[in-house]
């Protein structure tokens, strides 16, 4: 499926491939930032649910529940491409009850440069397709979906902070 909007964010880690992607493969870590209250989540904040693959095979199934200003949200993602330690990819199944994107198709890419890694973060989306979602999708979408992707680049980041680049 081809999304009208993207987003993307890139970074050097202090980390191999392999430790980064270990790292990265564990969706609750990935999307830690969602679990948190937050400003950009208006002080709501999701939590997950795994099946058995907990994220980390082709066709595992990750649900997220929560809620924003009373409102409950509620998404299902599918693993549709994994390749270690290089490339994970997911995408939305069915359709997500979230406020300012829809359908998204999400993941990361690794390049290996000796001890550290290039990350990229991207996210294709469109927009919700309730009322309220084409009012605010076009308001706050890019501006959600870059917070998104910068914030797992940058929890990597510091993740590996203390690490020695080579």
């Amino acid at each position: 499926m081809t999304y009208a909007h993207e987003a993307q964010s890139v970074a050097d880690i202090a980390a191999s491939a392999e430790v980064l992607f270990d790292y990265l493969d564990d969706q609750a870590s990935l999307g830690s930032h969602m679990q948190k209250p937050s400003m950009m989540m208006l002080g709501g904040r999701m939590s997950y649910e795994f099946d058995e693959a907990k994220g980390r095979a082709v066709g595992s199934l990750i649900k997220m529940q929560g809620n924003i200003l009373g409102l409950a949200l509620s998404v299902e993602e599918v693993i549709i491409e994994r390749q270690p330690p290089r490339r994970k990819v997911w995408e939305t199944r069915g359709r997500p009850n979230l406020l300012v994107i829809g359908g998204y198709r999400m993941g990361f890419e690794i390049s290996a440069s000796g001890a550290a890694s290039r990350l990229r973060v991207f996210i294709g989306y469109g927009y919700p397709a309730t009322i309220a979602g084409k009012l605010l999708g076009p308001l706050f979408g890019s501006m959600y979906a870059r917070w998104c992707v910068n914030r797992m680049v940058k929890d990597a980041a510091d993740a590996f902070a203390g690490s020695v680049r080579s």
